[in-house]
């Protein structure tokens, strides 16, 4: 009789507990939502986006330093209008205050940016002229298997300019080529697949002339 009575505490005490209440699979739906899985703790963690090559070009460095002066001044406006703006009132629906609010923060980043970056670029210069290797700051010619050519130069990261025909040393064109010689066959991953490519010429004039 005791034994019976114990059994049936027992089922309502299963009934009744935590995998009733939230239902079949409950537990797991419960600590997913609140983070687990199936046990575990599932971290927010996401890997640090891999950080830029610190080399730079001596034309690079002197513009992000004239950036920086230029970007100060510009806050020092922007304050100006700011505390104007904010003097007329509600400031909840003040355009010119949100607008100004919004410039400020955007100049305080970019200011923040360089300040922390200026000071850990590597400035890399080489003599001008033509050369028979790929360094940092070449100016390199290329021939594709259908026989076009096309020219670019390698550069750092914070000063990588398409329209100039710049790309970024840490760009997967540029890691393939740093290195290697006039006449060297060349295998870049691109999402359209391996393509191929042979070093035709390489300089290291400071402008885009040929």
């Amino acid at each position: 009789m005791q034994f019976a009575l114990e059994r049936r505490r027992a089922r309502r005490g299963h009934a009744g507990g935590p995998a009733s209440v939230l239902g079949r699979g409950g537990a797991s739906a419960a600590w997913r939502g609140a983070g687990v899985q199936d046990g575990i703790a599932m971290s927010r963690y996401r890997p640090p986006t891999p950080r830029s090559s610190p080399y730079i070009t001596p034309d690079g460095y002197r513009a992000l330093g004239s950036e920086l002066q230029d970007l100060w001044q510009r806050r020092r406006e922007v304050v100006v209008h700011l505390a104007a703006a904010a003097a007329e009132g509600d400031r909840s629906e003040n355009a010119e205050y949100i607008y100004r609010k919004k410039q400020l923060r955007e100049l305080d980043r970019r200011i923040g940016y360089l300040q922390r970056r200026l000071p850990v670029l590597e400035v890399v210069a080489r003599e001008s002229g033509a050369a028979t290797r790929v360094y940092f700051g070449a100016w390199v010619t290329l021939c594709d298997e259908d026989q076009h050519e096309s020219r670019f130069r390698i550069v750092g990261a914070d000063e990588f300019d398409p329209a100039r025909n710049w790309i970024s040393v840490d760009a997967p064109m540029a890691r393939a080529l740093l290195g290697r010689g006039v006449d060297d066959e060349v295998l870049v991953d691109t999402p359209e697949g391996t393509r191929r490519w042979w070093i035709v010429a390489v300089d290291y004039r400071a402008d885009n002339r040929a």
